[in-house]
């Protein structure tokens, strides 16, 4: 018999990993009474893959998150080992921090977070069903025999749904990293009404360090000077950890080929997609035959124990056929493989079911974060679950929620790929899919997110105030830099000339200068002194918004132009068969996916131009309608 619990939830979120986390600490954060489940605590902010934060465009959500108040950079902060920056050779829209983290540190920070976070119950049990009625969510049951009332439930549930880990012809029920999986939940979410797929993605093998032969390789160490990604941190300068560079070659790619009939993946014994950006050294070697090698990282994945992590060599072969692949290896010839590479295949629910704020169309105060939602990488996961956190509590208290455009954030971009134009694969995100790149850098998250993060509660007077006093010194050294003036001078144009730039003929604003390529901030202020020089990253935000103030104008001209059409709402209840001239593709996929804007509706793959100009000439006849009846009426 089950037993209701006494107290009841305004938030109820099913799993602990990186999405349940930040949902849980959101939630609780913003005033709501949340209960976090976890099939196993020590699972907690697992890292079961490389232990890395950050990289292109997933540097970029960490920033955000911070950003909006958040966790997952100050855990990444907390355990960096090493940490640099990414596409330094680029420029500053694709540039991007990556930090390599002990992956105990960073999971001892959000399990104290988590377990010390005032309104935030945790506990360990396993959800079996789905409570709901009349389409909408009631709580939850688990395996325990408890049933648990909610307002809203944020699903996290990672890649546990329906586990199968595959290695080699051997496959069994499993969780990652050999964990217990979630059996029973799949069936509950099917039977609510959600549509659910198989995905999977693959691991690597891991190494015990002392039997690597790391001095024949190129080692890769921290920045030399302190970083971090939370917009609060003071950074630290790491030593003593590094990354080494090895490659594959014709005899690594020799062995892969001769087993490929003991390959899960090329015998067709797994339903799921892999992930497109991040394949397995079977598929790269199949893939790209022409290619003798692929470049392979050695990373350390803890102070606390000797394994390395290879990164760029998942792999889902046979035991025996990992070592020899392994053995092939520069400086890993004698390497013991202290656990096996692995495929995990698991269940994901269809992400063109929710709307855009996570919560899912079939039942109400449902929302899904992470993994569930057919998205791979740490970071996609927290960003997911901290947007799907700060709704369900705004959900809860009968509030509307935060939808961010493609214009605001990466996370924007993110969410808005999944809900309208959904995966087969694991996505990822890439600088690639955000056309307004320019406006979404690492840089200036705080000036798009966090005033949003203010008004919702997650980030407090103190933080708050760091801020205003850091945007107001940017604000007034630009204004400074415009209206000062340098001259010409012997010493100013040797210095010009040690940076390739052209000498100086005449007097300039000290902004003009700025705005050379080349020339740094620091030579402009050595020449116009200010009385308060911005700070740190604050340098950087200043030298980006005045050396690429035409090009960033630009792109916020083509951003008000797009937002016309994101303003125009649809009807929930538009009937599209009644709009003559759509195409039959396009009005079933407008039925089912249910936009909410014209702006979204024309991101629908197979929804033609014309078809979005027949829906705005259709809706502005409705509007015209709509205001003769209340015309009508008035007389």
């Amino acid at each position: 018999m089950a037993a209701v619990c006494d107290k009841k939830y305004d938030v109820i979120v099913v799993g602990g990993g990186h999405a349940g986390c930040e949902a849980a600490l959101a939630a609780a954060r913003m005033g709501a009474a949340v209960l976090q489940l976890n099939l196993y605590l020590d699972n907690t902010a697992l890292m079961p893959c490389n232990p890395s934060i950050g990289g292109p465009a997933k540097g970029h959500l960490v920033r955000e998150g911070s950003a909006l108040g958040g966790e997952q950079a100050e855990a990444a902060d907390s355990s960096a080992m090493l940490v640099r920056w990414l596409n330094t050779s680029k420029g500053p829209a694709v540039q991007a921090l990556r930090a390599q983290c002990d992956l105990r540190d960073y999971a001892a920070h959000y399990t104290l977070a988590v377990e010390t976070q005032k309104n935030l119950d945790v506990h360990q049990d396993v959800v079996t069903d789905l409570w709901t009625e009349k389409g909408r969510i009631r709580g939850v049951r688990t395996k325990y025999g408890l049933v648990y009332e909610g307002k809203t439930v944020v699903l996290a549930t990672g890649t546990y749904l329906g586990g199968k880990v595959y290695i080699g012809e051997d496959s069994f029920a499993s969780g990652p990293l050999g964990q217990v999986p979630s059996e029973e939940l799949s069936r509950s979410i099917r039977e609510a009404g959600l549509e659910t797929a198989r995905t999977r993605t693959d691991t690597t093998p891991r190494l015990h360090m002392d039997t690597l032969d790391l001095s024949s390789l190129t080692a890769q160490g921290s920045a030399a000077e302190p970083l971090a990604f939370s917009l609060w941190g003071k950074g630290e300068i790491h030593d003593g950890y590094f990354c080494h560079l090895t490659r594959s070659n014709p005899r690594t790619h020799g062995i892969i080929r001769e087993n490929l009939h003991r390959s899960p993946l090329y015998m067709g014994w797994m339903e799921g997609s892999g992930p497109r950006y991040c394949p397995s050294i079977e598929d790269k070697v199949i893939k790209f035959p022409e290619k003798e090698s692929h470049l392979i990282f050695l990373e350390p994945v803890s102070r606390g124990n000797r394994e390395v992590y290879v990164q760029n060599f998942s792999t889902s072969l046979p035991y025996d056929v990992q070592l020899a692949m392994v053995h092939s290896l520069p400086g890993c010839a004698s390497a013991h493989i202290t656990r096996p590479g692995y495929a995990i295949e698991y269940d994901y629910v269809i992400p063109t079911q929710l709307h855009p704020y996570l919560e899912t169309k079939r039942v109400e105060g449902l929302f899904c974060a992470g993994q569930i939602n057919g998205t791979s990488g740490y970071e996609e996961a927290a960003a997911q679950g901290l947007l799907a956190g700060i709704n369900a509590a705004l959900k809860a208290r009968g509030e509307e929620p935060v939808v961010l455009s493609r214009s605001e954030a990466y996370l924007g971009v993110l969410v808005d790929d999944l809900v309208t134009k959904g995966t087969k694969e694991p996505y990822r995100m890439l600088t690639s899919r955000c056309e307004h790149r320019l406006l979404l850098r690492h840089d200036n998250a705080d000036r798009r997110l966090s005033p949003i993060g203010r008004k919702i509660g997650l980030i407090g007077d103190e933080r708050w105030n760091v801020l205003l006093a850091r945007w107001k010194r940017i604000d007034t050294e630009a204004e400074r830099l415009e209206k000062a003036k340098i001259p010409p001078s012997e010493g100013l144009n040797e210095a010009l000339a040690a940076l390739g730039s052209a000498p100086l003929s005449e007097t300039v604003s000290a902004a003009d200068l700025l705005r050379r390529p080349r020339v740094p901030y620091s030579l402009v202020e050595r020449f116009s002194p200010s009385p308060e020089s911005p700070r740190g990253e604050e340098v950087q935000a200043l030298e980006v918004e005045i050396k690429y103030e035409g090009y960033i104008e630009r792109q916020h001209r083509q951003v008000a132009r797009l937002s016309r059409m994101e303003e125009v709402r649809l009807p929930s209840g538009l009937d599209y068969s009644s709009i003559s001239g759509l195409l039959a593709e396009s009005r079933q996929k407008l039925e089912a996916l249910r936009p909410l804007t014209l702006g979204q509706a024309g991101r629908i793959s197979g929804v033609t131009p014309t078809d979005i100009h027949l829906l705005s000439v259709y809706l502005n006849s409705l509007s015209r309608r709509e205001a003769d009846d209340e015309e009508y009426q008035a007389q």
